[in-house]
């Protein structure tokens, strides 16, 4: 295993779930959910990025390391390097990106991300999963991903891709894209220099910025299927749903 450290971006803002970071989710908070999971992965350090004084404290509440970052970032991982640069990362150093809304992402996925970037000769590296149901595939808010044979990402996208143009004779493999990013610290920093991307605009996901300016992505399936991440009021009463099943059993 690779040493790494995680960073977790965590905006208090989100258009969908306004506070999302401190909705709670049996008796625990998401982001210290998320920090929890991040723990497990073996990382050297784990650190929240955020732009508000109200996940700060809830941070620092339940122990955990937290970094106030600005609140102009455009992107998780523009906030991420934020706090990168102020860990004093050195450019050598592996950084994990762990979404703010994945409570229940297991701990070897994140190890996974981490050796993936170590391992390629990509500058970047990120998990997905196969798509089973039908609803899923036509939900923007699954993000779906086209990966070539070779194990880099093609693209990313809320629509439905690959097309299926004859349906009669089959449909490919959809595999759902996984909110977590490996990179080295210098691509980082590089990333983090380059213009919100066109693409990026539309789709509303950042790793198009990173397509967009013809660099290459590592993708693997991921070790263990996580539960979708924490995007909507439903997902929130799923999320809860669950922590209550997980309990009785």
């Amino acid at each position: 295993m690779n040493t790494f450290h995680v960073i977790i971006p965590a905006r208090f803002a989100s258009t969908r779930l306004p506070g999302k970071p401190l909705a709670k989710i049996g008796a625990l908070t998401m982001i210290e959910r998320v920090y929890r999971q991040a723990e497990k992965s073996g990382a050297r350090s784990v650190c929240v990025a955020t732009d508000d004084q109200k996940i700060v404290d809830e941070v620092q509440r339940f122990g955990g390391q937290v970094i106030l970052t600005s609140a102009a970032h455009v992107s998780g991982t523009d906030r991420v390097y934020e706090a990168a640069q102020k860990l004093g990362l050195a450019d050598t150093d592996i950084v994990v990106n762990l979404q703010g809304d994945e409570p229940f992402v297991p701990a070897e996925n994140i190890t996974q991300v981490a050796d993936l970037v170590a391992s390629s000769n990509h500058p970047m590296s990120t998990l997905c999963y196969p798509i089973e149901a039908a609803e899923d595939i036509e939900n923007p808010n699954v993000v779906k991903v086209v990966k070539s044979a070779a194990g880099h990402a093609l693209y990313f996208s809320r629509a439905t891709i690959p097309y299926t143009r004859n349906p009669e004779e089959g449909h490919p493999d959809y595999f759902r894209h996984i909110g977590i990013y490996g990179f080295n610290m210098a691509f980082l920093k590089q990333y983090a220099e380059l213009s919100e991307s066109s693409l990026e605009q539309a789709e509303k996901l950042e790793q198009l910025r990173v397509l967009e300016n013809g660099f290459s992505i590592a993708i693997a399936v991921a070790q263990l299927e996580p539960p979708a991440g924490i995007d909507t009021p439903e997902d929130l009463v799923a999320a809860n749903q669950l922590v209550e099943q997980l309990r009785e059993e």
